[in-house]
């Protein structure tokens, strides 16, 4: 209980100095655990998985609970008139942050809805293809996995993907897997789809692919890109859509960009926003072509403008994500910390391991790390062993880091933020080496 009180009046303190200076007026913590204060973290928690569900800075967390109240005061006055503004400016700053146009750029509550949406409103027909790889998130797969198994039953093509590896092999062997796709039923080649779902980062492991290079691949092959970038934004500088010009794009505000839960980003470039002719779920401005008065479709914007009820506070905190980084000192400077302490985290948790880095040269690396665990390869996985281990990191020793099954081998994944320092891999060390040894024990 006693814990409970001062992490209660530490935010409380918190609030009160966030309300009364605004943040421009005075400086902000050194990047390490000095940037605790600024979250509302359990004071003995060790977080390496910021990756997974993403965490709230009090400042950001601030303004939601203002907008919150200030929605309950007049939910009329604010849905009905106000709202659309807040939300447009949301568009436009994320719009300039990613390279592309504001009309391009839509707010959905995550990226497996965004991407539900775009691959649910293409005209499937039976001798279409899906490509998804053996790493997609696996919520993915399963939502590709669906449209393949109801009418009119698209076919699914798999790429494998085996880490470590290269962006050079990667690439070499996109380019087969592509040319190979679309040269089967080449009477076909007219009137098929092809529509290829790329990770930008893969989740586990957690990698960055040479995802531009994909896209440009698969625009020069006439098959339509559709990036899954969770984890790019706020983690990945310099993405520059206009340039890269994948068909779709995707990214979650809530993990690396510091938005409150549930939040994501939408990009559909306006050569293609007649592909998306309703949202999910369906809007009360949908445009049917059997309406008395039907002119067209709905534009892409107006679509999403009004999905239905729902909390809108994680759509307008992109706003204040996007200052408290901009207080930090910007994109580069906050990556520039995380990603280089990713790099020497990563190995000196593989020394205290026994074990490696998945990247040695860091070139699959931004700032989630994959470092081998010491349990034998031949102990598979399983529902068992993966609670065993979860259990363990989080229960007893309050630390976490994603641990996967890949290869052969297993892994974690450590997500590096701006409160991390390298002592955080000692115990996260520690804590693994309890956790494996339970496991071999179980596996015996």
């Amino acid at each position: 209980m006693s814990d409970m009180k001062t992490s209660t009046s530490s935010e409380s303190a918190l609030s009160t100095l966030i309300s009364s200076v605004e943040l421009d007026q005075q400086a902000p913590p050194l990047f390490g655990h000095a940037m605790h204060k600024l979250f509302g973290f359990d004071s003995s928690y060790v977080n390496l998985n910021h990756g997974s569900y993403g965490s709230l800075p009090m400042p950001v967390r601030v303004v939601c609970d203002k907008l919150s109240s200030r929605i309950e005061g007049n939910p009329d006055k604010f849905l009905r008139i106000e709202y659309i503004h807040h939300w447009i400016e949301a568009r436009t700053r994320l719009a300039k942050l990613i390279g592309a146009d504001t009309d391009e750029c839509v707010l959905v509550t995550n990226t497996l809805h965004g991407i539900s949406t775009i691959l649910r409103n293409f005209e499937w027909h039976e001798e279409d293809i899906i490509i998804r790889t053996n790493t997609t998130y696996n919520a993915v797969s399963r939502a590709i996995r669906y449209l393949g198994d109801i009418p009119p039953y698209p076919q699914i093509s798999t790429f494998n993907i085996q880490f470590p590896t290269t962006h050079a092999d990667i690439l070499e062997n996109w380019r087969e897997h592509i040319r190979r796709v679309i040269s089967e039923k080449s009477d076909l080649q007219q009137t098929r789809k092809v529509v290829a779902v790329v990770d930008a980062i893969v989740s586990n492991p957690g990698v960055r692919l040479p995802w531009k290079e994909m896209v440009a691949i698969c625009r020069d092959a006439g098959v339509w890109s559709v990036v899954d970038a969770a984890h790019s934004i706020g983690q990945e500088a310099d993405i520059n859509l206009s340039e890269a010009k994948p068909d779709f794009w995707i990214s979650t505000c809530h993990k690396w960009l510091f938005a409150k839960r549930s939040c994501a980003v939408l990009y559909v470039p306006k050569r293609n926003q007649h592909v998306i002719k309703s949202c999910i779920p369906t809007p009360r401005n949908y445009c049917s072509p059997h309406d008395e008065d039907y002119n067209g479709t709905q534009s892409f914007v107006n679509l999403f403008e009004w999905t239905g009820t729902i909390d809108c506070v994680p759509f307008l905190s992109v706003n204040a994500a996007l200052n408290f980084r901009q207080w930090l000192g910007g994109e580069h400077k906050i990556n520039e910390y995380t990603h280089n302490l990713a790099i020497a985290g990563g190995k000196y948790l593989a020394s205290l391991l026994g074990t490696s880095v998945m990247d040695p040269d860091g070139e699959l690396t931004l700032n989630m790390v994959n470092v081998e665990l010491p349990i034998p390869g031949n102990i598979k996985y399983s529902l068992d062993i993966n609670n065993l281990l979860r259990n363990t990191l989080l229960i007893e020793w309050n630390v976490y880091a994603m641990h996967y099954y890949h290869n052969g081998k297993w892994w974690t994944r450590c997500s590096v933020q701006i409160w991390n320092e390298i002592s955080d891999f000692k115990i996260l060390a520690n804590a693994f080496k309890d956790a494996c040894q339970k496991v071999v024990k179980f596996a015996e």
